[in-house]
Parts: C-alpha cells; sequence; structure tokens
C-alpha cells in the first residue's frame, strides 16, 4: 500500500472519476493537499474517510441479506495464516459459489483493490471487497483467524483476526455499500469479535452477524 496516493489512485480506490476526486479535494471534502500544483493524498486519510462515511450509512446488519450471501462453506476457521494466503483462501471459497461467473476476474479485482490500499480497517478486522461483473449478485466469505494475520497492514497496525470478504455485482452499488457498512459496524464492536472468535462452529458465525 503507498502511504501518498495521487488523485489516480484514489478514484480507483473509491470507485469514483479522477474528476470527482478533484472536485472534493478543491471543496475541502476529501483530506488531502498540493505538494506544488499536484494533490497528494494520505492513504490513512483517505481510509479513515470512507470508514466514517460507511459507519453514517446505519450499523445494524439485514438479517435476512446475511445468511442469503453466505454460507456455512463460505466461514473458514482458521489456526493461523498469513495475508497472502488467508486472502488466497477466500477467493477460493468464494470462487465454489454459483454466482461467480469468472474466477480468474474475481481474483484479480479482489487483489489489486486491496494492493491501492489496506482494507484491514482496525479492531483486528479485514474487509476485502470489490464490484466487479465477475460476479452475478453479492457474496460473502469469512475467515477468522485466533492467532491473527500480521502482515495485514491495518490502519491501526494491529494484527488482523476477522477477515470479511465481500463481492458484488458492478451494478449494485446500494446492496453493496449497505453491506459493507452493516458488516464493518457491527464487528466494531468489541463483545461481537470476543465472541466470534470463540465459535467453533461456522453456523453459529453467520447466526452471529445476524445479530
Amino acid at each position: 500500500m503507498h502511504e501518498i496516493m495521487t488523485i489516480e489512485e484514489v478514484a480507483a480506490y473509491l470507485r469514483v472519476s479522477e474528476r470527482t476526486v478533484y472536485e472534493w479535494a478543491q471543496k475541502g471534502d476529501l483530506p488531502g493537499g498540493k505538494i506544488g500544483t499536484t494533490w497528494r493524498f494520505k492513504s490513512a486519510d483517505i481510509e479513515k474517510w470512507v470508514n466514517d462515511r460507511l459507519k453514517g450509512q446505519g450499523s445494524a446488519v439485514d438479517k435476512h441479506a446475511v445468511p442469503s450471501v453466505m454460507t456455512a462453506e463460505r466461514v473458514l476457521l482458521l489456526p493461523e495464516g498469513n495475508k497472502a494466503g488467508v486472502l488466497g483462501q477466500l477467493i477460493d471459497s468464494l470462487s465454489r459459489a454459483p454466482e461467480v461467473r469468472n474466477v480468474a476476474v474475481l481474483r484479480n479485482g479482489m487483489l489489486e483493490r486491496e494492493r491501492l490500499m489496506s482494507t484491514g480497517i482496525g479492531f483486528g478486522v479485514g474487509v476485502p471487497h470489490v464490484r466487479s461483473d465477475a460476479v452475478s449478485d453479492l457474496i460473502m466469505a469469512v475467515a477468522v483467524c485466533k492467532k491473527g494475520i500480521k502482515d495485514y497492514d491495518s490502519l491501526d497496525g494491529a494484527p488482523v483476526k476477522i477477515v470479511c470478504m465481500l463481492a458484488a455485482r458492478a451494478d449494485q452499488h446500494t446492496e453493496y455499500l449497505r453491506m459493507l457498512s452493516s458488516i464493518s459496524s457491527r464487528l466494531k464492536d468489541a463483545p461481537v469479535r470476543e465472541e466470534l472468535l470463540s465459535l467453533k462452529d461456522p453456523a453459529a458465525v453467520i447466526t452471529l452477524l445476524m445479530d
């Protein structure tokens, strides 16, 4: 992850046009500054800006949505792992879902998104996500790694123990943001994270995310 980002990189990360990023920066809506005549942005500031806005979209997880996008087969209870390995296992898990049209495109899109900026949002949580026509509908997979993923490069520098991977069709903007916001907000609750780490049954993980 680059600590300093260009307009092009921020636009790719936010899935908006470069013009939109420029206008937001000019208005002061997006945290950034000029070095000479060129706009530059701190990746940590952009990540915080995104998280602050996602939190404002609601914290309750849609109880009907979670079981429709995730199955027990896509809940991975892992003793340990590194970032590349865990992301790879989650993508492999998603690849077996009937909603996946093109595994290679999904894998490349997810890893490219992660390359632009780490999806470690802090609190030991990672939420890798992508919108792509490699899938026909919203799907999710979860990995719980009790020992923590030390090389995740999270926003707060802490090892990541819970990873929720989300993929949505390119035009599912509203559903994608709603689920991303709901899951992120749910996992910022310390008692929820602690209980999740204690579970040994994949079905119980889904139930906890629904509560």
